[in-house]
């Protein structure tokens, strides 16, 4: 049975690839029927195709399918076919490169590789379609029981039987005594002890889903035993929707599993030094280039538009709730309230030309300096003023989770609505949600996209910059 499901699967993983693989290939082809004034007039149409095949199947080593899994989202194959795109443009674009066979910063190149993505994501996303159509018909189907009459079983049997291309089947639940939680389409099969025996005379069911408390052990112990001497799938179903509503994720220490609360991908050494790296080179390149022609205009526009200082420094919490000072151009006039009062639309301290800086986030560009430092990441939830985080942290549930991460000059939460003055508590609820959400999904792609929306969000103007 087990055999089965893996030959399934590694047969539309195979199908999924060569579909891949011949597209990948046939797009270049033809490209180069139409147009090939960016490549070289003296390489084999071989060889470039030979090299387009060996950065595929480079780039797509991996995890780069997951069509076969059972309950997938397209946003999430699209996604996948993206990062397969940006492997391969790199791996290829690095092998054109140094061969000197193709042009990688030509017009051709880049047409190739957009519509590589977008042919690839269109091609997935039809297999994805054929897939959820015959699971729909009765093929690949999955035989399941549930054990315990919990609220976590309970969910799990919706997941399986709610959308019925995942292809499970649920015959039943078992506990010690029927529950009125389980629609009529999920019959009370009997009590823990009967398991064994309706396995037997049920042998085509594939998986078992146990949420039974520990407590119950002598009866777990038998269905386990059973299920790994019969070739039926034990699954344990912790119980932990009394005291938590959010997901959780399996985590091993040693030989020793655990639950946390969140996904946290900035906690993995690869990912830290990732975020790190292109903080310092993003930030230098900054800082060397473009930064100083900006901090020249600004000191001369400053000194002629307000007395004081150039720079405005404030404490801020960062990682860990550890205070640093945050460095800004100062926009408004040297006041008393600087430390406590958040600036409003119509602040009648900022001047003219700082809330043009404000606008544009000039008076932010600072803050590239305190990146170089490592007090804060180019992406990140913003860094709040200390008397914020002692007032909301009691108002806010989970409020301080945002600081297990170094704030940003820009965040999720900036890019998607709630940027500036938080004039209720909702509109900082909404913060904190968007600042977990980042913690909870950061990847490096996700980095960039913020970086190009804050870009963007300049040029088109921003209601709540002020």
């Amino acid at each position: 049975m087990e055999m089965q499901t893996n030959r399934y699967n590694r047969f539309v993983v195979f199908l999924v690839k060569t579909g891949d693989f011949i597209l990948y290939n046939l797009l270049f082809y033809l490209l180069c029927k139409t147009e090939n004034s960016a490549v070289a007039p003296w390489v084999s149409v071989w060889a470039l195709q030979l090299i387009i095949s060996f950065s595929y199947l480079v780039a797509t080593g991996r995890n780069s399918v997951i069509l076969h899994m059972r309950k997938v989202y397209a946003h999430q194959i699209v996604m996948k076919a993206f990062r397969n795109t940006v492997y391969f443009a790199v791996i290829s674009g690095l092998a054109f490169s140094v061969l000197k066979y193709v042009r990688v910063d030509s017009y051709f190149y880049l047409t190739y590789i957009c519509l590589c993505f977008l042919v690839v994501s269109a091609y997935r996303l039809v297999f994805s379609s054929f897939v959820k159509l015959y699971r729909r018909r009765g093929g690949n189907l999955r035989f399941v029981v549930l054990v315990g009459a919990s609220t976590s079983n309970l969910e799990l049997y919706h997941e399986m039987m709610d959308d019925s291309y995942t292809g499970y089947r649920v015959n039943g639940y078992f506990d010690f005594a029927p529950s009125d939680r389980f629609p009529e389409k999920c019959p009370y099969l009997g009590t823990p002890d009967e398991v064994p025996a309706y396995l037997k005379a049920h042998p085509q069911v594939h998986h078992l889903f146990c949420s039974l408390p520990s407590v119950h052990r002598d009866h777990i112990i038998p269905i386990i035993n059973y299920c790994e001497n019969h070739l039926v799938h034990f699954n344990s179903v912790p119980n932990l929707h009394n005291y938590l509503q959010n997901r959780v994720y399996l985590n091993m220490l040693g030989d020793v599993p655990y639950l946390s609360l969140r996904r946290d991908p900035l906690s993995e050494m690869p990912n830290k030094i990732l975020k790190r790296t292109f903080d310092i080179v993003f930030s230098l390149f900054f800082l060397c280039t473009l930064f100083p022609i900006i901090l020249l205009v600004v000191f001369i526009m400053t000194k002629l538009t307000m007395p004081g200082p150039l720079f405005f420094r404030q404490k801020r919490n960062g990682l860990n709730d550890k205070e640093f000072y945050v460095i800004k151009f100062r926009s408004m006039k040297v006041n008393a309230e600087a430390d406590t009062l958040q600036a409003t639309k119509d602040d009648p301290r900022k001047t003219k030309w700082g809330n043009i800086m404000r606008k544009t986030n000039l008076d932010e560009m600072p803050q590239f300096i305190n990146v170089l430092l490592g007090d804060m990441s180019i992406v990140g939830p913003r860094p709040h003023m200390l008397k914020h985080t002692e007032e909301y942290s009691k108002l806010i549930n989970k409020y301080m989770v945002r600081h297990f991460v170094k704030p940003g000059i820009t965040g999720w939460s900036q890019v998607t609505g709630f940027r500036g003055e938080t004039k209720e508590l909702k509109d900082m609820e909404g913060r904190i949600r968007g600042d977990i959400w980042y913690i909870e999904h950061w990847s490096f792609w996700l980095d960039l996209y913020i970086i190009y929306k804050t870009v963007a969000n300049v040029f088109q103007g921003e209601k709540n910059a002020y």
